[in-house]
């Protein structure tokens, strides 16, 4: 666990270091040749199942969101989520996660979203056009009770890149070693709630913004 948390600290310190050194932004305008697909979201809501081969009680997180491509153009599609936590958790979507939690989400929602999909099972391509829009079950697990603020990573929305230099590796020549930052939407949200009564956690929308990440 100490080595875990140290490894934790040190990503975090690494990502600090590449914040404060002026880390690129998305352009404003984006140039010939970039692309951004349009992003709806819904925040994120609870659901409470028995899952796992234990068949044990279980807290999961969900947001749906729902990609349109309206770049003319057909795009290809590498998806990565994760959900951050103030208290240096991260948890990639779709773990431990079963195929039951997501079709139970499924069920909740089908008159809204007949065609709702696992973020693992959306294939690599968007078409373009209204008539492909793709709706997308974003899953977690229950995360650390003691957190107060949580961030959602969405990477794979845009094909727009930047390079920065690593602010502390370095290559065999002794130059630092470059690091390729995707255009990213962050989602944050507080969490006004503790263990005891985390079924009434109560998320307060903070903001929404595109970052390189």
């Amino acid at each position: 666990m100490k080595a875990f948390a140290c490894i934790s600290l040190g990503i975090m310190a690494v990502a600090a270091c590449i914040s404060h050194a002026a880390a690129p932004e998305p352009a404003i305008v984006p140039p010939p040749g970039q692309w951004t697909i349009d992003t709806k979201f819904t925040h994120p809501q609870q659901i409470f199942l028995r899952s796992g081969v234990e068949n044990k009680p279980a807290r999961f997180w969900y947001s749906i969101v729902t990609l349109t491509n309206n770049t003319g153009r057909e795009v290809d599609f590498h998806p990565k989520c994760e959900l951050k936590t103030d208290t240096f958790q991260i948890i990639p979507t779709g773990r431990n996660v079963t195929p039951d939690v997501f079709a139970s989400i499924k069920k909740r929602h089908q008159a809204m979203y007949a065609f709702l999909e696992p973020l693992a099972k959306t294939g690599n391509k968007i078409l373009r056009g209204e008539d492909n829009t793709k709706d997308i079950a974003l899953i977690w697990p229950d995360f650390d009770d003691k957190a107060k603020e949580i961030k959602i990573f969405i990477t794979g929305l845009s094909n727009e890149l930047a390079v920065v230099d690593h602010p502390i590796a370095k290559d065999k020549d002794g130059k630092p070693l470059q690091i390729f930052l995707r255009k990213t939407l962050e989602l944050t949200y507080d969490l006004e709630s503790d263990a005891a009564s985390r079924s009434d956690a109560n998320l307060i929308y903070k903001s929404r913004r595109w970052v390189m990440r």
